[in-house]
This record gives structure tokens, sequence and C-alpha cells, in this order.
């Protein structure tokens, strides 16, 4: 089944999911960094924190790409939108 035949409320619930686990990948590497808790590189773990987020924002926009939605999805997105945006934003300007 192509991506774009899924069900609106599906797909928003993947892009949660995806963003929330990337979210928190970032900050375990981010708490790591700054308090020394274990001696492990935290580049690889905030590379798939970041990736998740980036495919967390793609399902969202995916989803206010679809031609027939309504109002209450359509918000839904944007606002997942524009939390993955900012999130990865910040984790940039940490790194």
């Amino acid at each position: 089944m192509n991506w774009m035949e899924k069900d609106e409320g599906l797909l928003l619930q993947r892009s949660f999911i995806f963003g929330i686990v990337g979210i928190t990948l970032c900050l375990l590497a981010l708490i790591n960094k700054n308090m020394n808790l274990l001696e492990a590189p935290m580049g690889p773990l905030n590379g798939v924190g970041i990736a998740l987020q980036f495919f967390g924002l793609s399902i969202a926009v995916l989803v206010l790409r679809k031609r027939k939605i309504t109002d209450k999805t359509k918000e839904k997105a944007k606002k997942m939108v524009l939390i993955l945006g900012v999130a990865l934003v910040f984790f940039f300007m940490v790194i």
C-alpha cells in the first residue's frame, strides 16, 4: 500500500512516534555529553535521533500535502511540523 493512501490519523501517529523517539535519543546524547555518565561516543546516537526527527517531519509534511483532509487533521499536521522543526533547529544549534 502506498503511503499516500494510508489514513491521516495513522500517519500522524507514526510521525509523532518517530519524532518523540528522535527527540528522546538526542536529549539522551546531550545529557550524556554534559554530565559524562557513560564513556561512549554519542555522535551515532545523536545522528539516529536527528534522522528519526527528519523522518517524522517528512511524514507530517506528507499529510499536509494530501488533498482531501479535514481542518482538524491539517492543524495537527501543522503543529507537528512546527514542533519537529523547532526541535531540529535546537539540536543543530547544540551540536
